[in-house]
Protein backbone atom coordinates (compact mmCIF):
# COMPACT_ATOMS: atom_id res chain seq x y z
CA UNK A 1 0.00 0.00 0.00
CA UNK A 2 1.35 3.25 -1.04
CA UNK A 3 1.37 5.91 1.65
CA UNK A 4 -0.42 8.94 0.87
CA UNK A 5 0.46 12.44 2.84
CA UNK A 6 -2.33 14.24 4.27
CA UNK A 7 -1.64 17.89 5.63
CA UNK A 8 -4.07 18.12 8.92
CA UNK A 9 -4.37 21.59 9.65
CA UNK A 10 -6.41 23.23 12.74
CA UNK A 11 -7.41 26.19 14.05
CA UNK A 12 -7.77 27.14 18.29
CA UNK A 13 -11.16 25.52 19.15
CA UNK A 14 -11.80 22.62 21.36
CA UNK A 15 -11.59 19.51 19.13
CA UNK A 16 -8.45 20.69 18.42
CA UNK A 17 -7.15 18.23 21.84
CA UNK A 18 -8.61 15.45 20.04
CA UNK A 19 -5.68 15.61 17.21
CA UNK A 20 -3.78 13.05 18.26
CA UNK A 21 -6.27 10.40 18.48
CA UNK A 22 -7.03 11.97 15.16
CA UNK A 23 -3.76 11.66 13.73
CA UNK A 24 -3.83 7.98 15.17
CA UNK A 25 -6.90 6.83 12.93
CA UNK A 26 -5.84 9.12 9.83
CA UNK A 27 -2.62 6.96 10.16
CA UNK A 28 -4.34 3.56 10.36
CA UNK A 29 -6.30 4.54 7.13
CA UNK A 30 -2.85 4.90 5.62
CA UNK A 31 -1.91 8.45 5.83
CA UNK A 32 1.40 10.17 6.57
CA UNK A 33 0.27 13.37 8.42
CA UNK A 34 1.73 16.57 8.68
CA UNK A 35 0.25 18.69 11.43
CA UNK A 36 -0.20 22.59 11.15
CA UNK A 37 -1.76 24.99 13.78
CA UNK A 38 -3.00 28.30 13.76
CA UNK A 39 -0.69 30.27 16.00
CA UNK A 40 -3.23 30.03 18.68
CA UNK A 41 -3.68 25.88 18.57
CA UNK A 42 -0.02 25.82 18.63
CA UNK A 43 -0.31 27.79 21.87
CA UNK A 44 -3.04 25.56 23.24
CA UNK A 45 -0.90 22.58 22.57
CA UNK A 46 2.27 23.75 24.01
CA UNK A 47 2.95 20.86 26.18
CA UNK A 48 1.57 18.11 23.62
CA UNK A 49 3.77 19.69 20.53
CA UNK A 50 7.05 17.58 20.68
CA UNK A 51 4.34 14.14 21.40
CA UNK A 52 2.62 15.39 18.27
CA UNK A 53 5.77 15.36 16.20
CA UNK A 54 6.81 12.30 17.52
CA UNK A 55 3.23 10.92 16.32
CA UNK A 56 3.35 11.98 12.98
CA UNK A 57 7.44 12.05 12.27
CA UNK A 58 7.12 15.41 10.76
CA UNK A 59 7.44 18.53 12.95
CA UNK A 60 4.49 20.11 13.47
CA UNK A 61 4.59 23.75 11.89
CA UNK A 62 2.51 26.88 12.86
CA UNK A 63 5.04 29.51 11.46
CA UNK A 64 6.22 29.94 7.81
CA UNK A 65 9.80 29.01 7.46
CA UNK A 66 12.65 31.90 6.38
CA UNK A 67 13.30 31.95 2.99
CA UNK A 68 15.78 29.86 2.00
CA UNK A 69 14.95 26.81 4.56
CA UNK A 70 14.10 23.42 2.83
CA UNK A 71 10.34 22.60 2.86
CA UNK A 72 9.99 20.14 5.98
CA UNK A 73 7.22 18.35 5.27
CA UNK A 74 6.48 15.98 1.82
CA UNK A 75 4.04 17.17 -0.73
CA UNK A 76 0.49 16.95 0.24
CA UNK A 77 -1.88 14.53 -1.44
CA UNK A 78 -4.85 16.05 0.85
CA UNK A 79 -5.44 18.90 2.78
CA UNK A 80 -7.88 18.68 5.85
CA UNK A 81 -8.71 21.91 7.61
CA UNK A 82 -10.35 21.07 10.74
CA UNK A 83 -11.52 22.49 12.99
CA UNK A 84 -11.44 25.48 11.03
CA UNK A 85 -13.05 28.32 12.89
CA UNK A 86 -14.68 31.39 12.04
CA UNK A 87 -11.94 33.70 11.91
CA UNK A 88 -10.22 30.72 9.86
CA UNK A 89 -12.64 30.46 7.30
CA UNK A 90 -13.16 34.75 6.50
CA UNK A 91 -9.56 34.69 6.56
CA UNK A 92 -8.79 31.85 4.04
CA UNK A 93 -11.99 33.27 2.07
CA UNK A 94 -10.19 36.46 1.49
CA UNK A 95 -6.56 35.58 0.99
CA UNK A 96 -5.18 36.51 4.03
CA UNK A 97 -2.60 34.23 4.63
CA UNK A 98 -1.30 36.05 8.38
CA UNK A 99 -0.35 32.44 8.98
CA UNK A 100 1.07 29.29 8.05
CA UNK A 101 -1.92 27.17 8.22
CA UNK A 102 -4.04 29.81 6.01
CA UNK A 103 -1.44 30.31 3.58
CA UNK A 104 -1.17 26.20 3.46
CA UNK A 105 -5.04 25.98 2.73
CA UNK A 106 -5.00 28.98 0.56
CA UNK A 107 -2.32 27.66 -1.76
CA UNK A 108 -4.20 24.28 -1.84
CA UNK A 109 -6.76 25.21 -4.58
CA UNK A 110 -3.41 26.41 -6.93
CA UNK A 111 -1.61 23.68 -6.70
CA UNK A 112 -4.48 21.05 -7.05
CA UNK A 113 -4.49 19.60 -4.07
CA UNK A 114 -7.79 17.66 -3.02
CA UNK A 115 -8.95 19.65 -0.23
CA UNK A 116 -11.85 19.60 2.56
CA UNK A 117 -12.73 22.18 5.74
CA UNK A 118 -15.22 21.28 8.41
CA UNK A 119 -15.81 24.39 10.13
CA UNK A 120 -16.42 24.81 14.18
CA UNK A 121 -18.45 27.69 15.16
CA UNK A 122 -21.12 28.34 17.38
CA UNK A 123 -24.70 29.68 15.97
CA UNK A 124 -24.22 33.26 17.14
CA UNK A 125 -21.21 33.02 14.74
CA UNK A 126 -22.86 31.43 12.26
CA UNK A 127 -25.85 33.77 11.87
CA UNK A 128 -23.10 36.46 10.46
CA UNK A 129 -23.41 37.36 7.05
CA UNK A 130 -19.69 37.02 6.11
CA UNK A 131 -19.85 33.36 7.02
CA UNK A 132 -22.26 32.63 3.92
CA UNK A 133 -19.74 34.58 1.82
CA UNK A 134 -17.06 33.21 2.92
CA UNK A 135 -18.00 29.55 2.77
CA UNK A 136 -19.80 30.09 -1.14
CA UNK A 137 -16.03 31.52 -2.03
CA UNK A 138 -14.14 28.80 -0.69
CA UNK A 139 -16.90 26.45 -2.62
CA UNK A 140 -16.01 28.44 -5.80
CA UNK A 141 -12.31 27.34 -5.09
CA UNK A 142 -12.89 23.95 -4.59
CA UNK A 143 -12.65 23.63 -0.83
CA UNK A 144 -15.04 20.72 -0.26
CA UNK A 145 -17.26 21.96 3.01
CA UNK A 146 -18.51 19.78 5.82
CA UNK A 147 -20.84 21.92 7.10
CA UNK A 148 -24.79 21.62 8.86
CA UNK A 149 -26.40 18.12 8.28
CA UNK A 150 -23.47 16.80 6.02
CA UNK A 151 -20.79 18.03 9.17
CA UNK A 152 -20.64 19.94 11.70
CA UNK A 153 -23.96 21.94 13.34
CA UNK A 154 -23.16 24.67 15.18
CA UNK A 155 -23.72 24.74 18.66
CA UNK A 156 -25.01 27.28 21.45
CA UNK A 157 -22.49 29.73 22.21
CA UNK A 158 -21.14 30.42 25.47
CA UNK A 159 -19.76 27.00 25.85
CA UNK A 160 -16.27 25.72 25.85
CA UNK A 161 -16.89 22.42 24.65
CA UNK A 162 -18.62 21.13 21.54
CA UNK A 163 -21.20 18.39 21.60
CA UNK A 164 -19.81 16.61 18.94
CA UNK A 165 -17.48 17.40 16.23
CA UNK A 166 -17.35 14.44 13.77
CA UNK A 167 -13.62 13.95 13.00
CA UNK A 168 -14.84 10.73 11.37
CA UNK A 169 -17.02 12.25 8.51
CA UNK A 170 -13.53 14.53 7.72
CA UNK A 171 -11.69 11.49 7.85
CA UNK A 172 -13.89 9.36 5.82
CA UNK A 173 -14.54 12.20 3.59
CA UNK A 174 -10.83 12.61 2.28
CA UNK A 175 -10.53 8.65 1.36
CA UNK A 176 -13.99 9.43 -0.44
CA UNK A 177 -12.26 12.50 -2.34
CA UNK A 178 -8.76 10.81 -2.68
CA UNK A 179 -9.94 6.92 -3.56
CA UNK A 180 -9.74 7.61 -7.10
CA UNK A 181 -6.18 9.92 -7.77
Amino acid sequence: MTTRTLYLLCSAAPPVFDVAHVIEDAQARGWDVCLGLTPTAAHWLTGSLDGLAALTGHPVCWQYKLPGEPDVWPEADALLFAPATFNTINAWALGLTHNYAIGLAAEAAGKSIPTIAMPCLDTALAAHPQLETSLATLRTAGVELLYGENGFAPHRPGSDTVPHYPWHTALNAINQTTAHR
